[in-house]
């Protein structure tokens, strides 16, 4: 079954300020609880869901059946104008990202997302896809591997860790997650093997983030999504590591600002509007509540946004 708490889902839900008539999109369906308590608010209302794990889509088909007023999409959000266009709607009142990976996907063994477990190589969220782990991790070369290592993961001992397994492979491909957990932690100093925190994590967020092109497009989903929007509309995005906060937090800022020129011209040349408020400038975390449990909500951020 594919389990999935939801992170943050009072304070989601309530910053959707969902409206019973309204039309609202859940851009990562996962377990459906996001969905499932805005589905309990609508009465004339409609949700789209998305999700690029036709096992996600599955199990909220199986969980929404006593409602008539959803429709489930398999397609990658970063698809959702054409997506719309195709459904006939101009606009909407509220959107949800999370962009987390789920429980179920971390949990079950052979999807090959987690350090955790021995399983092959996959983290494909989206398994009709071709590109997997196995071949970011047995095909690209040594520069093209250092630099996902250091791009998507932040590590610091990405060239290292990428000529390792370069040498590795010439003797037999990685086809496992353990394989790589072993091949990786050779060339690591002691001292971080011991760090707080696995010593893999960097490594397998940066290689699930080059398999699933997460961050690919991400600035200008955002700013089609706010775009779909009705006026005061809004768009309530989860974050779960430095990378992704950084692009939603850059793209709401210069949405929020009425001209980005640069400072050294003397006048404004390009004529951009702001069209969103912040309805908070500093993310919002997980309650202490939540942490205790929900371990996986202690990275979460929470950033939500009005059209004007």
């Amino acid at each position: 079954m594919f389990e999935h708490k939801s992170v943050m889902l009072k304070e989601v839900i309530d910053n959707l300020k969902i409206k019973p008539n309204g039309i609202y999109i859940d851009c990562t369906v996962g377990g459906g609880g996001h969905s499932l308590e805005i589905l309990k608010r609508l009465t004339s209302g409609r949700l789209i869901a998305f999700d690029k794990d036709i096992d996600a889509i599955n199990e909220c088909n199986l969980k929404f059946k006593d409602y008539t007023n959803v429709t489930l999409i398999h397609n990658d959000f970063h698809n959702v104008k054409e997506v719309l266009q195709d459904l006939k709607i101009d606009s909407v009142d509220g959107v949800i990202i999370d962009l987390g990976v789920s429980s179920y996907q971390l949990d079950t063994a052979e999807r090959g997302f987690s350090y955790r477990f021995d399983a092959p190589l996959d983290m494909r969220m989206n398994r009709d896809q071709s590109l997997s782990a196995y071949d970011v991790v047995n095909y690209y070369d040594e520069n093209k591997l250092a630099n996902i290592f250091f791009k998507y993961g932040e590590e610091k001992f990405s060239k290292r860790i990428a000529k390792r397994i370069v040498e590795y492979r010439q003797v037999k491909d990685i086809e496992s997650t353990l394989e790589l957990v072993n091949v990786v932690e050779s060339v690591l100093p002691a001292k971080v093997k011991f760090e707080k925190g696995h010593s893999c994590k960097r490594i397998f967020q940066a290689i699930r983030i080059e398999v699933n092109g997460e961050l690919n497009g991400l600035k200008q989903t955002l700013v089609n999504l706010v775009n779909c929007l009705k006026p005061t509309g809004r768009l309530c995005v989860l974050t779960f590591h430095s990378l992704e906060d950084r692009i939603v937090k850059d793209t709401f800022n210069e949405l929020n600002t009425d001209c980005v020129c640069p400072k050294e011209l003397p006048i404004c040349v390009c004529n951009h509007k702001k069209v969103i408020n912040l309805i908070n400038k500093k993310p919002i975390v997980a309650s202490q509540e939540e942490l205790e449990q929900n371990s996986r909500s202690l990275s979460a951020k929470l950033r939500i946004v009005e059209k004007l």
